[in-house]
């Protein structure tokens, strides 16, 4: 389903520099404000942990080696000197994941406000995303108590949606934000993706452990007149669309499976997932950009979910984007793998802080994940 959180009216402008169709300015539309990003606080390199766990199946070490990853921040508990493998349960994983999820998502989300020029007091809607665990109560009220954000803050959890669910989380603020205009909210994703890694000798597991790091990552939205403005009084994007793909045919390729040997929950990823995902790309990019006036080639900046070396190299050839133009996602996945559902937003952070874009610079955000699904975000500055 297409979402318009600003429906444009009329007829469209021409940006006079770019010789591109320009979104009149809405009454109230969703605005960027802030962005921040935490990690968890030990790193590894590839052949770290090929050490470490005394890796030496040669099919193993390629997937690692071969993964376009430098570095990685993971909280594992590593063998003992004897080689003896540290045993936990799927308690200790839980405990992990709530321990690290609100670590760093604390964090990630002061690092947010900072940027957004704002304190905890301003926040008025708190959406939490994770889905490397399971809490009951949700992160939004362990965050809310653990910085004594105000008692009346609404909040909504996303759990269990996987690498796509930031976008989804946007999407709910922002229709938030424009019905409570100069209010501020805060999507906020926390993924401590070491507490759901299973430790074993086979190639399932290496797919995924040789992928995955811990990540928080936040971002500060408020609706504003005209999109312009931040409580710091800084402006950024508007958010102008979103646009879903969901692909039921491949509804198994990304899932958790319950691992009676290991007693625990297993991540699986489907080896096509790459090509499923390159193959739907275009769909879903031009349904986003339909009735708008707008062109692939009228967007400059791409900020695409760091879901893997081949996923990258696939959204690259199916839409006809160059490395440059995915420069920041790759750089993500290079310096800390794949961190879930805040992947793309530590893409936007490297752009950001780039201060490459100027106005009237249109943006697309794309996240894909479980379902298997495909979310976008059309963006403008």
């Amino acid at each position: 389903m297409t979402v318009d959180i600003v429906r444009p009216q009329g007829s469209y402008d021409r940006t006079l520099a770019a010789g591109i169709p320009a979104f009149p300015p809405p009454p109230i539309a969703s605005t960027i404000a802030g962005v921040g990003t935490a990690v968890s606080s030990t790193s590894f390199s590839q052949q770290d942990l090929l050490d470490a766990f005394a890796i030496s199946d040669p099919k193993v070490r390629s997937v690692f080696l071969n993964s376009a990853i430098q570095r990685r921040f993971l909280e594992v508990p590593l063998p003992a000197a004897d080689g003896t493998p540290s045993p936990e349960t799927q308690a200790d994983l839980l405990d992990r994941h709530k321990t690290l999820a609100v670590d760093m998502g604390i964090r990630a989300l002061r690092a947010c406000l900072d940027d957004a020029g704002a304190t905890v007091s301003d926040i008025r809607h708190l959406c939490c995303v994770t889905s490397t665990g399971f809490l009951t109560p949700g992160l939004s009220a362990l965050i809310i108590r653990e910085l004594g954000i105000d008692r009346h803050c609404s909040r909504s959890d996303i759990v269990g949606m996987g690498c796509n669910a930031g976008l989804n989380a946007l999407n709910v603020v922002s229709g938030w934000s424009v019905a409570n205009p100069g209010e501020l909210a805060v999507v906020l994703c926390a993924e401590a993706c070491s507490a759901a890694y299973v430790m074993d000798s086979t190639m399932r597991t290496a797919v995924v452990n040789s992928l995955f790091g811990d990540g928080a990552a936040a971002l500060a939205v408020v609706g504003r007149p005209g999109g312009g403005g931040s409580p710091g009084g800084a402006g950024g994007p508007r958010i102008l669309k979103f646009a879903s793909c969901i692909i039921p045919e491949a509804v198994g390729a990304m899932r958790y499976d319950w691992d009676d040997a290991q007693s625990r929950f297993s991540f699986f990823l489907d080896p096509q997932i790459p090509y499923v995902v390159g193959a739907h790309a275009e769909i879903v990019v031009d349904r986003l950009l339909a009735g708008t006036g707008l062109l692939r080639g009228d967007i400059r900046h791409w900020l695409v979910h760091a879901g893997g070396k081949k996923v990258i190299d696939a959204v690259m050839v199916n839409l006809g984007l160059n490395r440059y133009e995915l420069r920041h996602t790759s750089g993500v996945l290079r310096d800390y793998g794949n961190v879930s559902s805040g992947s793309f937003l530590f893409s936007y952070e490297r752009l950001q802080q780039e201060t490459v874009t100027t106005p009237g610079d249109y943006g697309v955000l794309m996240t894909m994940g479980p379902g298997s699904t495909i979310e976008t975000a059309l963006i403008r500055w």
